[in-house]
């Protein structure tokens, strides 16, 4: 084997000697050869070897002979390389370092971590455009993702960090691959909505039941069919223009007058089937601006049967002319006849001296009040009154032009000025069948304070106001009228604190209950048109009165 130390010795110290890709000195030694990168490496055992002979000089010139024999195969290499010709009107960039970029757009990387960054991307690409294509959000898709830990970030190519020489042909940035990003989602972010104070409906939950659509305080969106004289009285009603339960019967009655005598049979039918249902729209709107009362409910019903009664044979004149004698036989007998033998009857129960409370307004009140004042009859009256509506006032200003003592109070002075009674008498709105008195909301706490007090407590009603129905409190049946009426009354002014400068307030609840219910009791006497009963005979009236 010869003396390879001998040889390197030989030679000029400032002379570098290229070397072939083949090392012969390691062919001679018989070690294997390995190549990694296109170049060749020397074994590990056979440089052991010659390190033992070869001086720390030598070494360094032998390993600088070596870098400089890798430099010129790797520009040889380089050099061997086909170039691809240029395409027409595009520029083409070669990187001296990186000759595998072509202009063709294709990026060749010889970096085989960087080649499945590449691959893991695309793959991940294709499956968000699948995702997206179900109508699925690419935000979603995203997350998903780097959960999952397959988002690469995204790749700096070789392309992007030339910063040595490089030959230019035209624009350098024709055909440069930028580096790869995911874009987020094609559907634009929606615009921040201002928060708003929404207008929260306050109604109070245990009595959900009660609340209804809102009062009609207008004719608009009333039906074509309605008569005009309805329109007004709805509208009179909403407002408490007409109040009481005899004014709002009686009126409805009158105007129902003028709708038959306005109606015409059309072609094709008879008068006692469409005439029902022509009345049905006028019904429907009154509803809708205030409910029905009891008497008014029962007087609906008369009606409707006294035209299904009609012979169809009978003329249309005719039988118009019969339904509206039977109105005014109605009212006269269930209402203006009843409310006389009532007060001729209540006005026998007054004597000289004695102190009339009652509470709020009711027509056969005043009426039998009106009655014994004429009778000469001396005695002194307290009328007491509450909100919203101080029904009371105008009771006690009419008794007052008659000549009559009058004594006005509201409720929270009653415990005093019940002391002072001798008798309490109260109207009524409806008598229910198991002897209790549906009236206006207080009636039941003066009723109560008369009893711990001893007084009698007589309720004047008519029987058109009985009803079969059976109510236990004042919960389950009622009528809940707007709350904007309890501060309607109150003086307005810009002090912060009302009420109705809190209507908006998120935790107020106003309740507006326009009737409650007495206990039977507390009741002493119930005096009618039939004659003074008990509470408990006031079932046996109604079947009296409505024949069945």
């Amino acid at each position: 084997m010869p003396d390879s130390t001998q040889d390197n010795s030989e030679k000029k110290p400032g002379k570098k000697e290229k070397r072939s890709p083949k090392n012969p000195e390691i062919q001679q030694s018989g070690a294997p050869q390995s190549t990694v990168n296109g170049t060749t490496d020397v074994p590990k055992k056979a440089t052991e070897q010659k390190d033992e002979n070869v001086s720390g000089a030598e070494l360094k010139k032998r390993h600088k002979a070596e870098k400089a024999a890798k430099r010129a195969q790797a520009k040889q290499e380089q050099q061997t390389l086909p170039e691809e010709p240029p395409k027409s009107g595009k520029a083409h960039a070669v990187n001296d370092r990186n000759p595998s970029l072509h202009e063709s757009g294709n990026t060749s990387i010889e970096n085989p971590q960087q080649s499945s960054d590449i691959h893991s991307l695309g793959c991940v690409f294709n499956e968000m455009l699948t995702w997206v294509s179900q109508g699925k959000s690419a935000d979603k898709f995203l997350e998903l993702q780097r959960e999952k830990g397959s988002i690469l970030q995204p790749l700096q190519l070789p392309v992007a960090t030339l910063k040595g020489k490089h030959q230019r042909k035209g624009s350098t940035t024709a055909n440069i691959q930028k580096p790869l990003q995911i874009r987020p989602s094609q559907q634009p972010a929606p615009a921040p909505v201002p928060e708003q104070r929404k207008s929260e409906v306050k109604n109070v939950a245990f009595l959900s039941h009660l609340y209804g659509a809102p009062r009609r305080t207008t004719i608009a969106g009333a039906h074509k069919d309605v008569h005009h004289s309805v329109l007004a009285l709805g509208l009179q009603m909403s407002n408490y223009v007409i109040c009481g339960s005899n004014a709002r019967c009686v009126s409805t009655l009158l105007v129902f007058k003028k709708v038959i005598n306005a109606y015409t049979t059309p072609p094709g039918t008879s008068l006692p089937r469409h005439l029902t249902l022509h009345l049905s729209t006028q019904i429907d709107y009154l509803v809708s601006c205030r409910p029905l009362s009891i008497s008014m409910g029962n007087a609906i019903r008369w009606l409707k049967l006294a035209i299904s009664t009609i012979d169809p044979d009978t003329a249309e004149s005719q039988a118009k002319n019969e339904l509206c004698i039977a109105i005014d036989n109605f009212i006269r007998e269930r209402i203006t006849v009843a409310g006389q033998a009532i007060a001729s009857s209540a006005c026998s129960r007054i004597q000289d001296g004695d102190v009339i409370l009652t509470f709020a307004k009711s027509s056969i009140v005043e009426r039998t009040l009106a009655e014994a004042y004429k009778q000469g009859k001396k005695f002194r009256v307290i009328v007491v009154d509450s909100r919203p509506l101080h029904e009371g006032r105008n009771l006690a200003l009419a008794l007052a032009n008659m000549g009559l003592e009058v004594q006005y109070a509201l409720t929270h002075t009653l415990s005093h000025v019940v002391r002072d009674a001798t008798k309490v008498f109260l109207g009524a709105h409806g008598m229910m069948s198991n002897g209790r008195l549906y009236s206006r909301v207080g009636t039941a706490m003066v009723a109560m304070m008369a009893k711990e007090t001893d007084i009698p407590v007589i309720v004047l009603c008519e029987s058109v106001k009985f009803t079969d129905r059976v109510a236990l409190d004042s919960i389950s049946f009622n009528e809940v009228a707007p709350p904007e009426e309890l501060g309607s009354s109150v003086t307005k002014s810009s002090d912060e604190g009302s009420l109705e400068s809190k209507s908006d307030s998120l935790n107020l609840q106003a309740l507006n209950l326009m009737y409650d219910l007495t206990p039977a009791d507390f009741i002493n006497m119930v005096i009618t048109e039939y004659g003074s009963i008990p509470p408990s005979s006031v079932p046996v009236v109604h079947r009296l009165s409505t024949n069945t």
